[in-house]
């Protein structure tokens, strides 16, 4: 009677009051039976470009501002900024796209310095992702704040920051939706800023054409005077000090390649292609953009942003210039709340692939009922929440915040890159190439870190390092918790290896009648045995049948691809018939039933109640793990699935014994 039990017959309960809200804001669950569910979660090159290009094209809101800011009086070095600029996102964009190349599933930092610089870089990554994550949506959420306050009244200021903690409230909520449904929400905005820019920047540099002339001669005689004013290593380091401060235009870029596994097969062609529309759209903007500023002698105006000034001049020869600064304004605002979204996707990604190795808690690779990692989702939003109070949405600021952590990724993806283009040379593939614009770029990267963390450090530098040498350490002590434990519940499983087997005899058939012992299990382990094997000595001869529970787990690292639930039901069924057997060779009649969910309590409660209505005479068990010395910290670590099941049920009229497996 081995086999499934999902029983058709049974009725959904009914809906309290809270689920229904639940359901009526985040959306019904989605049903994983259909195979078909991954292809509809996943989304084509032009949603993939709304949803993750929108980071690094949102960025031309302030980089491109900080590095002309930064020029002072000199802005005839703005030529050569727009030239650097448009270099440096076609040379990263295409760093990334190797790394596409190399790593289809998906090659953020954290994966890529893992691979190939090992554990220590890879965590080291990862823990300025996350942090860089959380910047991500605080900096975009307080640039858009500034954006749609710059044609706003000036009496209105104050409610700026309110609205922005309210942004950050609503993305989060749908994200916790899904990922699709987010990014075709938000999609015509993207469209109507992509209309506007083209505008802004095609009139601003077209109505300045005839003067082009007279602005070469301008801009010669400008490099002429910062020559004796300033030399050419003053020259140059204003240079290098202004490209550097501006590093916030490149800073989405990876958002690309981490995002590959919420992409539509084939996954690989159209990441790649997410990235050449990304990267066409931040050069052609960002460098655009400087270049409007010099054009028309944009000056910084108290309260609003140089993007304000600049459409505010040019609307001036456009007809409904009036409307057009509004709309402008408000789709760069309404992108900025869009870029966001690059926080909310490869955040909870990053995290989810960290608990999946270990670095964090486990319970960051869980995925809702809507299949979304809702506690990573969570926590980007709050973390993004204290940011943004901590600046008070102060953009120049966060910005520095922000920089630091992105190259510092990108310095560690493109090492790893150059050191393991060196280890191909054997393998005679072409790499001479690749290992050359590798190298470029890392050069790029550290310059843009390192002077950032010089010239800012006492400006929000110093934060951004502390906060993420904290994660860092965080990650360390999870690590070495869980393997230490991993070890102990390994010598358990040891001890239970050779247990003495029952006299051959034809066994009983199952008897529904009679005394039946349900164990609730994970994997085959220590853990499960240990349980098993619990249950039988704490009463001898109590019973006759033994049937295991245990829910096929659908979590982030399980749900990449399509036929991945199908593998898992395989594996955990695998799992079940040793079970089986195990229960058989002490003599016992045997069964199993399995299901597959998100949610685990509510997967193993179902199941409990199917088993209680097949075998009356059922007492239930389940094992948990029980500390010697208890820690605020241990219910972050494990879960306490048996505690919460072990309520529903005594609810529900049965009876649950949780057998302790003591850890010192």
């Amino acid at each position: 009677m081995n086999g499934d039990s999902e029983d058709d017959s049974t009725l959904p309960s009914p809906l309290s009051a809270l689920q229904r809200v639940r359901r009526f804001v985040f959306g019904p669950p989605r049903d994983l039976r259909d195979r078909r569910v991954f292809h509809r979660l996943s989304v084509i090159a032009l949603l993939a470009w709304v949803g993750l290009g929108a980071d690094g094209l949102s960025s031309s809101a302030y980089g491109p501002e900080e590095a002309f800011k930064n020029l002072g009086e000199h802005t005839y070095l703005a030529v050569p900024i727009a030239i650097l600029m448009i270099a440096t996102v076609s040379i990263i964009s295409a760093c990334y796209s190797r790394i596409i190349d190399r790593f289809p599933q998906g090659g953020g930092g954290y994966v890529v310095a893992t691979a190939l610089l090992g554990e220590r870089a890879g965590v080291i990554s990862g823990a300025a992702l996350l942090v860089d994550y959380v910047l991500t949506i605080t900096i975009s959420i307080a640039a858009a704040g500034d954006a749609l306050f710059s044609f706003l009244p000036a009496e209105w200021a104050d409610a700026k920051l309110a609205i922005e903690i309210f942004l950050i409230a609503a993305l989060t909520t749908i994200n916790l939706r899904g990922v699709k449904e987010s990014i075709l929400v938000l999609t015509p905005v993207f469209a109507l800023f992509i209309v506007t820019h083209i505008i802004l920047i095609g009139g601003g540099i077209f109505a300045h054409a005839p003067q082009f002339p007279a602005m070469a001669n301008s801009v010669q005689s400008g490099f002429e005077t910062g020559l004796t004013t300033l030399g050419v290593g003053g020259m140059l380091l204003l240079f290098v000090h202004a490209y550097s401060l501006g590093g916030g235009t490149y800073t989405g870029i990876e958002a690309v390649s981490n995002g590959i596994p919420i992409m539509r097969e084939p996954r690989v062609f159209t990441a790649k292609r997410t990235m050449i529309y990304m990267a066409s759209s931040l050069a052609f903007t960002a460098a655009g953009l400087v270049l409007c500023y010099l054009l028309w002698e944009v000056q910084h105006v108290p309260g609003k942003t140089l993007n304000a000034v600049l459409t505010g001049q040019v609307a001036e020869h456009l007809a409904l210039g009036g409307a057009f600064v509004v709309l402008t304004l408000l789709s760069e605002g309404a992108l900025l709340v869009v870029a966001a979204q690059a926080g909310f996707i490869d955040g909870p990604r990053v995290l989810a692939n960290m608990a999946s190795d270990q670095w964090v808690p486990r319970r960051f690779a869980a995925l809702s009922e809507r299949l979304t990692t809702q506690n990573g989702i969570l926590l980007m939003g709050v973390a993004a929440l204290a940011a943004l109070l901590y600046t008070r949405g102060d953009v120049s600021h966060i910005v520095v915040m922000y920089s630091i952590n992105v190259f510092l990724t990108f310095s560690l993806s493109m090492l790893a890159m150059a050191r393991a283009l060196v280890g191909d040379r054997a393998s005679g593939k072409p790499w001479k190439a690749q290992l050359a614009l590798f190298a470029v770029g890392l050069s790029f990267c550290v310059t843009i870190l390192a002077i950032t963390v010089v010239e800012k450090f006492t400006q929000g530098g110093w934060i951004t390092l502390a906060v993420t040498s904290l994660v860092i350490f965080s990650c360390f002590w999870v690590r070495r918790h869980y393997r230490t434990l991993n070890a102990k519940l390994e010598t358990l499983y040891l001890s239970l290896t050779e247990l003495p087997r029952a006299p051959e005899a034809t066994l009983a058939p199952l008897d529904p009648a009679q005394p039946t012992a349900v164990v609730m299990v994970g994997g085959y382990s220590g853990l499960g045995v240990h349980t098993a094997l619990g249950a039988f000595r704490a009463f001898p001869g109590q019973f006759k049948n033994v049937v295991f529970l245990s829910v096929a787990v659908v979590d982030s690292s399980a749900f990449k691809q399509e036929g991945a639930v199908d593998y898992l039901r395989e594996h955990t069924e695998a799992n079940l018939k040793r079970y089986t057997t195990l229960a058989e060779s002490q003599g016992l009649p045997s069964a199993y039933r399995l299901a597959v969910g998100t949610d685990v309590i509510a997967e193993l409660e179902t199941l409990c109640l199917t088993a209680s209505r097949e075998f009356p005479r059922s007492t239930f068990f389940a094992g948990q793990l029980v500390f010697q010395k208890e820690a605020w910290y241990q219910p972050i670590l494990h879960n306490e699935t048996a505690f919460a099941l072990q309520k529903r049920l005594q609810l529900a009229g049965h009876t649950m014994v949780i057998l302790p497996i003591r850890v010192k």
